[in-house]
């Protein structure tokens, strides 16, 4: 069975929604876009898995952290997505180039714009080995790319702001 089709679709909120991965403070830090990612429950609690690779500008702040959020949008804010996930924050201010507002929570940053917040601490971390990959996942991903790294995050606070 697709489940990508199921009613819920829950295996669609990163897939085909994609969210906003960020990490920093808020005197410095970045956002990207993320598609790949997963939740359930780890070691007992409600977790959060994202994958970052190295080369990224985010990756020095997400290791650097010691939380993240993790932010989902309506589909108008889709172009904003595709700005965050296409240039760097490195040399630019890439939030300028979109329609979000920052927004400085407890345990990390989010955007004003986002329907769902879900913020997690991180409490696993590690590189992910190519040599385990499936040789056609390794042709699809990872023939330019470096490999990423997986970070689990306890989810620490939601905060839902969708339409009911």
């Amino acid at each position: 069975m697709d489940f990508r089709n199921f009613e819920l679709a829950p295996f669609n909120l990163l897939d085909k929604e994609w969210a906003l991965l960020t990490a920093g403070d808020k005197n410095k830090y970045n956002t990207m876009t993320v598609s790949w990612g997963s939740m359930g429950t780890t070691w007992g609690k409600p977790s959060v898995t994202v994958y970052v690779r190295p080369n990224r500008y985010t990756y020095e702040f997400i290791e650097n952290s010691e939380y993240f959020s993790l932010s989902f949008y309506d589909v108008e804010y889709k172009k904003d997505l595709r700005v965050l996930g296409s240039i760097s924050g490195r040399n630019t201010d890439k939030i300028a180039n979109t329609n979000l507002t920052p927004e400085v929570l407890e345990n990390g940053i989010s955007f004003k714009e986002a329907n769902l917040t879900i913020v997690c601490k991180k409490m696993y971390h590690q590189d992910m080995k190519i040599e385990d990959f499936p040789e056609e996942v390794i042709n699809q991903y990872f023939k330019e790319d470096p490999v990423h790294h997986m970070y689990i995050g306890e989810v620490v606070e939601i905060m839902d702001n969708r339409k009911k």
